[in-house]
């Protein structure tokens, strides 16, 4: 598999990728967190790609994954304030969202966030709290749950993940 930037042309297969995601989570007693908005909306994912932060995940030239990848310092709004925790460490780090595939192989997310996380050493996830297929997936691959936060989307709180290369538990 390989990591690429998204492109406008790639944007129609971008969405059939966020619906089958859409009809997974409610399959797997998920269906609050993107399906009743329709989440997310192709013009969010249009600026993700304006702004080079939209990414595809190719395995035989075929997107089989999508996420949106950024880092810098302090660059998601909703992680400055956290309740029931804190974070790990409050220097520049990246951030995940949106992550999703199509399933057709194993390990399309575990890829995409070792991708992620090795430009950076350092990354923030959040995910709804009935997205366990995800919880799993984050502490799998060793992530630490910081506390919760919210988002403007719905009202529904986020678990808030974190990784950083120089953590000991």
């Amino acid at each position: 598999m390989i990591i690429r930037q998204s492109t406008n042309e790639d944007l129609d297969r971008i969405m059939e990728i966020y619906k089958y995601a859409r009809e997974f989570m409610a399959k797997h007693e998920n269906p609050n967190q993107w399906g009743p908005t329709n989440w997310p909306p192709k013009d969010l994912i249009l600026n993700d790609i304006a702004q080079k932060n939209s990414y595809v995940c190719l395995n035989d030239n075929n997107i089989v994954g999508t996420f949106f990848f950024m880092q810098g310092h302090d660059i998601e709004p909703t992680y400055r304030r956290i309740e029931n925790g804190s974070w790990l460490d409050l220097s520049p780090y990246g951030v995940v969202h949106r992550i999703a595939s199509d399933n057709s192989i194993k390990g399309i997310g575990s890829f995409c966030l070792n991708w992620a996380y090795d430009k950076c050493k350092h990354l923030r996830v959040d995910t709804h709290g009935d997205n366990h297929v995800m919880q799993n997936l984050l502490t799998k691959l060793g992530f630490v749950h910081c506390g919760t936060i919210y988002v403007e989307e719905d009202p529904f709180p986020r678990l808030a993940y974190e990784k950083v290369s120089n953590y000991k538990e």
